[in-house]
């Protein structure tokens, strides 16, 4: 077994609207008589899940478009945030943070953004109450909605600010450089969130930088292009900027050819704080258990590296040393019951 028990599970790299059920999808389409293309959970895999390497991020991200179609209203959204922590704790996961986009998630049918904030605030809270996990979250500008809506999305998240802890900025990197949203990510540091920025995946090591420099990023989602810059790897070392690495997403993304491509391995090896993460485990039909059971065995890491990125997971995870501090206890005290 890869997973150390004594140190606490945790995912800080999953997005609650890129895990949407099979069975919920169906369900959610039947109560509101919408069109999907099968009405069997297996007939309705291959449109969701990936089942091979796609050409790209956006051809990922096309995957989401029946799990955003069934949000159709504010319970739909309230429902899909609770069971993301159900799923959570199914999977042994005792901290999990999860972002979402509301923009995204309301543009189908229209809803309003803070309409969807509150709903996934109300339901993740639910889910934390009933199944012991912990949980946060973190909100997403959406970069290719432009930087005028990203105003709205950041002001519709905002309006839950006290139940958010960070922001990322996510979607079409390659497109939408980070430069165009420092305004924004200024606000939210102003607001007292910490900041995580999806860099480094579709574009080069200057964009690693400039979420570093400019968009204030204490972590990084994917960062696979600081490989081509060692001076980025040894500030992202020097500073102790965490690293969201999700190893099966970036495979399947063509982000990387091969598990075993892929720089995790290096990165632990130079002492960066690099993390085990699922991304969108409903979509890459994963799970956190598998990101270090099967996928970090495929990319050359030994357990003791293994267990290295659990505990940076800790280390990095936008929680207080108290918080930290009691993550350990808890799991202390599970051991010891359970030895």
């Amino acid at each position: 077994m890869m997973i150390d028990p004594t140190l606490p599970l945790i995912d800080l790299h999953r997005h609650l609207d890129g895990s949407v059920r099979l069975q919920t999808i169906l369900d959610l389409a039947r109560q509101h008589q919408l069109d999907l293309p099968a009405w069997d959970p297996e007939g309705l895999r291959p449109y969701v899940q990936v089942t091979g390497p796609q050409p790209g991020v956006m051809a990922f991200i096309s995957k989401f478009r029946y799990m955003t179609a069934v949000l159709v209203d504010y319970d739909a959204c309230r429902r899909i945030a609770y069971e993301n922590v159900e799923d959570a704790f199914n999977e042994g996961i005792d901290y999990i943070e999860l972002r979402f986009s509301p923009v995204f998630m309301a543009s189908r049918h229209q809803l309003h953004a803070a309409g969807v904030v509150e709903a996934v605030v109300e339901g993740s809270r639910r889910g934390a109450d009933d199944f012991g996990v912990g949980v946060n979250l973190i909100g997403i500008i959406s970069r290719h909605f432009g930087p005028d809506a990203a105003w709205d999305e950041l002001e519709a998240l905002l309006s839950q600010r006290d139940h958010l802890v960070g922001l990322d900025l996510a979607g079409d990197e390659a497109n939408w450089p980070g430069e165009l949203f420092v305004d924004h990510f200024r606000r939210a540091r102003e607001a007292g969130w910490q900041i995580t920025v999806h860099a480094g995946e579709s574009a080069g090591p200057q964009s690693v930088w400039q979420a570093i420099d400019e968009l204030g990023a204490r972590r990084i989602g994917h960062c696979i292009s600081a490989n081509h810059d060692p001076a980025l790897l040894e500030a992202l070392r020097e500073r102790r900027i965490g690293i969201e690495a999700n190893l099966t997403s970036n495979v399947q993304t063509s982000t990387v050819a091969s598990y075993d491509a892929h720089p995790l391995r290096g990165w632990l090896q130079k002492g960066l704080l690099a993390t085990l993460n699922t991304d969108d485990p409903g979509i890459s039909n994963i799970d956190l258990p598998y990101e270090y059971e099967v996928a970090a065995p495929a990319a050359g890491l030994s357990p003791d590296l293994i267990r290295q990125a659990q505990r940076n997971a800790l280390e990095i995870a936008f929680i207080s040393p108290e918080e930290k501090q009691a993550l350990l206890q808890a799991k202390a005290k599970k051991g010891g019951r359970s030895s």
